[in-house]
């Protein structure tokens, strides 16, 4: 892979080193929040359906050592990077496999955890002219229901789904969630105190008849920049789960 291709930056505060595309997706916020809410233990499979490089299960594995994660991601070159995000940081147990979340290459009931930041929109809105951004950006009405059925299939009865989502898809994701799990938790997260939630994580508990819940939600920043509570995860590495 050549270097011109990419720009390096650090996460978790400067614990990880993390490369990506100069061109397409750039990681944002949600891919770390959402692994912070991640529930996984010592030894435990997770998997991520469309891992871009990277970054969710890097700040997974640097929270909980000893867990075991498989990337999954639709672009080959960008699969590439993600396995080597991994070795770079010294996460022997992390791994990215080429593939499509739609039609995942694992048996059913293979992970105890999985998570994923399907594309957000939809064909009605204006496509990226950058064709890597537009693959993770944008996606066919139909990509949500395929992805939450695929993660579901391989997840197994108690393990946990994570999702990153516009706020808008909110009641669409827990619709496909209710007949196989319980336990869905809605997390928004504020831009700031008073701003409407634009972004939500979204987790449930597969065959579990646990309660829904709305947590109180995360203000991301105030009047003097990130919030603590944000920094505390963003920079800390701290959980959510």
């Amino acid at each position: 892979m050549l270097d011109d291709d990419t720009s390096t930056s650090r996460l978790l505060g400067g614990r990880l080193t993390y490369r990506q595309f100069r061109s397409g997706h750039r990681t944002g916020f949600e891919p770390v929040l959402m692994a912070a809410m991640v529930p996984a233990g010592p030894g435990e499979l997770v998997l991520e359906a469309g891992t871009g490089a990277g970054a969710a299960l890097l700040c997974l594995a640097a929270r909980v050592p000893g867990v075991r994660g498989i990337g999954v991601e639709r672009g080959a070159a960008l699969a590439r990077l993600a396995a080597e995000n991994f070795a770079a940081n010294g996460f022997m147990g992390l791994t990215a496999v080429n593939g499509d979340a739609a039609a995942l290459p694992f048996a059913a009931h293979s992970f105890q955890h999985v998570l994923a930041n399907p594309p957000w929109f939809g064909t009605q809105n204006t496509t990226s002219p950058d064709a890597a951004r537009a693959l993770a950006h944008h996606a066919p009405e139909s990509t949500l229901a395929a992805w939450v059925a695929e993660l579901l299939r391989v997840l197994r009865d108690k393990g946990t789904i994570t999702l990153a989502l516009p706020a808008s898809a909110y009641a669409e994701a827990a619709a496909l969630l209710r007949p196989s799990c319980g336990g869905i938790t809605l997390l928004p997260l504020w831009p700031r105190q008073g701003v409407k939630a634009k972004i939500v994580l979204l987790q449930a508990q597969k065959a579990s008849r646990a309660p829904d819940v709305v947590l109180p939600g995360l203000a991301l920043h105030d009047e003097n920049g990130i919030t603590a509570e944000a920094e505390r995860i963003l920079r800390g590495g701290g959980s959510l789960a």
